[in-house]
Formats: C-alpha cells, structure tokens, sequence
C-alpha cells in the first residue's frame, strides 16, 4: 500500500510539473478583425492566435513541449541565433501548409521558408507583415563588431484588423523606429550585453509611444527600472510579464 501511495505521488508530482512547465500567461488584444491572444511562452518566444490562426514567433523547444503546443499557420524568425532560430521547434511545427517568414541567413538552415529583408512588406496568410530593421550601433561583440549587424535581422510589424504589433527582435533602440506608427502593442528586448538597457527601451518607446509595451528577452534585468523611467508617459502602458529567461 505504502508503495502504491508513494508512486502516485510521485506520479502526480511528474505529470504536475509537466502541466505548470505549459503554464504561459495570456494576453488578449481586442481588434475590429476580432481578438488576439498573446501567449507570453518566453525569453523572446511568442504564440500569437488570431481568427484560427496561430503564429509562432522565434519558437525554441528550450522554453515549450512543442508537441503539446497548437502546430503553427505561421512561423516568424527574426535572426540565426540559436535562442531564436531553433530547427527542431520549426519542424515540431510546421505542417504542408505552414508559412515560414525569416531572414535570408535563416534561410540557410530553413528550406522552403518566405525571406523578407528590412523594408519588406508582404500579405501572409491574410496578414500584412512589415519587415522592418533590428541591429545594434553600441554593444559590440568585439570592436567594431556589433552583435547584430545591421541589415541581417528583422523585427515584425504585423497588422491585425485596426491594431499593429511590433516585434523588435533584437535592436537597439535605432533610429529607424521614429518611422513606426500607430503602433498599439510592442515587444522590445531589454537585456545586456546584447539588446538594450531599461533606458535604451523607454528611450526607443518615446520614439512611436506604442500604446502597450512589453518588454521581452529580458533575462535578469530589473523590469521596475523601466516602469520608473516611464512613468510619466502616460500614453504607454507598461506590462511586465514572465518571461522565463
């Protein structure tokens, strides 16, 4: 009896875990084309579902059991690097049908995918998808060496209904994004030394005041810090979720 009691335990313990490692929080977002729910899965992971479609944003199995995750209509890969282009994320994924959107490195280790350069526009799976550019100007891999190199990565714009969602990939808080507008909910990466500082993120969100701001890819940065640079923005709305990494 002991026995059979200690393996159910350990069982519940076992399949427990398993359901909280799925547990994601969830946003919804309301257009006139209907809903959007935000699934935050992560580090700078994403699942987007939107009138019976879901779209996967740089997925990597480190962070979700893709097995047990809706197959996507729709992949986006912002750059190469293996927290954002994971192969084995893409085909626990993909199906004949899936549109892979990526970069043309990407393209490199993805047969079959879409690539979009900076300055790409493209209606994909019924979306208009904005390719626009992620790059750093200041933190170097090694002189002159930036971590992202401009022109190689992309961040998203994508339109749903009246309401656009920025996905920066990641940037810097470069001068291209004065050219973004109406944007009603942004993803921006806050994290050293490879993306930007609380205040290279409020800086950049000063620039086109998306009306939600998410910081993301934000590892061990101290979220408060941002909230306090921004608090006398009113028109940005800060949300601070759990990004698992």
């Amino acid at each position: 009896m002991k026995t059979r009691i200690f393996l159910t335990l350990l069982l519940c313990c076992l399949f427990g875990w398993t359901a909280a490692a799925q547990q994601f929080e969830h946003d919804t977002i309301d257009t006139s084309a209907g809903p959007v729910e935000i699934t935050i899965i992560g580090h700078a992971t994403l699942m987007l579902t939107f009138a019976d479609q879901t779209i996967h944003i740089d997925p990597w199995t480190h962070l979700a059991d893709y097995s047990q995750l809706p197959k996507a209509d729709l992949i986006l890969i912002t750059h190469e690097h293996r927290d954002h282009l994971d192969t084995k994320a893409v085909d626990a994924l993909r199906t004949p049908d899936t549109e892979v959107v990526l970069t043309e490195v990407c393209a490199e280790q993805v047969s079959g995918g879409m690539v979009m350069h900076n300055g790409d526009v493209k209606q994909v799976k019924g979306l208009k998808i904005e390719a626009v550019p992620a790059y750093n100007n200041v933190h170097m891999r090694s002189p002159g060496v930036p971590y992202h190199p401009k022109g190689r990565g992309n961040g998203y714009v994508l339109t749903f209904g009246d309401k656009k969602i920025y996905v920066g990939g990641d940037t810097e808080n470069i001068a291209e994004m004065k050219e973004l507008n109406d944007i009603a909910v942004a993803f921006l990466p806050m994290n050293l030394p490879y993306t930007m500082t609380p205040a290279m993120v409020a800086d950049a969100a000063r620039m086109f005041k998306p009306e939600i701001l998410y910081p993301y890819h934000y590892g061990q940065t101290d979220t408060s810090e941002l909230v306090e640079l921004l608090k006398e923005d009113q028109e940005i709305e800060v949300r601070i979720r759990k990004m698992n990494l």
